[in-house]
């Protein structure tokens, strides 16, 4: 059954994060330029404005979150009330203006890994990149020619890396070998979207390795085995699901946040457009690996 999270609606809802240690579930409203925080047992929503375009988050292992914004990634200390600090770790290397970070997360080491996008998709510009963040400083662009970089998801032995790309004329997911160093190799077609429902936007990957990726514009959430193989499609009552995120206490549930589009979609309840949805698939997540500040040795 599909359920409503808490009353509040997003602009562009994505990047949902669940914390076991807080059991809260995070979020971030890019062009609202606000993170949210909702309480699993008090049911209490907590909310921070921010002084940009906040795009992804993952847990930080030092405390508080990292970050994925419009000019640089950050360490966000949010504080209870409505402050919220924010500690710039690396400026943004775009080549252009008018780009950000789109989707973010980390992957099974700690690693962040976050792509880039021109927020004027109209112009098709193939200026985005896949970027990885550790230890070290941000890496050179590792997967570039991208329009608008999403569906970062991890298997669960952490071999495996996902990315898709969402824009109307690409809407593929790849899969790459990802080595003990974090470089990805062997890049081939994991599905091709224009045969579904929607957009390839956020994903998550469960414990049993399958491969959850919001069909935006298309109302659904599909579910891919490792091979590839459609397993199945679940309904959303909006047109634009934006990215999934396994959570709550025993990581049985399925987080969607959405979007809400310039216009109300036929067929959808535009009244639900900007919710956080949430669900249990009959399958489990695991639990998010923090961002690593610290080399491990």
């Amino acid at each position: 059954m599909m359920q409503t999270l808490c009353k509040g609606r997003n602009q562009v809802g994505e990047s949902p994060l669940w914390s076991v240690a807080e059991q809260a579930l995070y979020w971030v409203d890019i062009e609202g330029r606000r993170l949210h925080r909702f309480d699993w047992e008090s049911q209490a929503e907590a909310s921070w404005e921010m002084n940009e375009r906040i795009a992804c988050i993952a847990l930080h292992a030092s405390g508080g979150l990292i970050a994925g914004m419009e000019t640089g990634i950050f360490h966000l200390q949010p504080q209870a009330g409505h402050e919220c600090g924010a500690e710039l770790l690396q400026a943004a290397p775009f080549p252009r203006p008018g780009m950000r970070f789109n989707d973010g997360r980390c992957d099974r080491v700690g690693r962040f890994w976050l792509s880039s996008m021109l927020m004027d998709m109209s112009q098709a510009a193939a200026v985005g990149a896949l970027f990885c963040f550790d230890a070290k400083g941000l890496s050179a662009p590792l997967v570039t020619g991208l329009l608008t970089g999403n569906g970062l998801g991890f298997s669960p032995d952490g071999a495996t890396m996902y990315l898709s790309d969402s824009h109307p004329q690409v809407r593929r997911v790849w899969a790459f070998d990802l080595d003990a160093a974090g470089l990805p190799s062997r890049r081939r077609e994991f599905v091709d979207i224009q045969a579904y429902p929607g957009r390839p936007d956020g994903a998550a990957v469960d414990a049993e390795g399958g491969y959850w990726i919001c069909g935006n514009d298309g109302g659904q959430v599909h579910r891919f085995l490792p091979d590839g193989r459609h397993e199945r499609s679940i309904q959303v009552p909006v047109s634009k699901p934006s990215m999934c995120a396994f959570g709550g206490p025993a990581l049985e549930h399925l987080f969607i946040t959405s979007i809400r589009p310039a216009q109300p979609a036929p067929g959808f309840d535009a009244a639900l457009d900007g919710a956080v949805f949430v669900t249990q698939p009959g399958v489990r997540g695991m639990p998010e690996t923090p961002f690593q500040p610290q080399e491990t040795t």
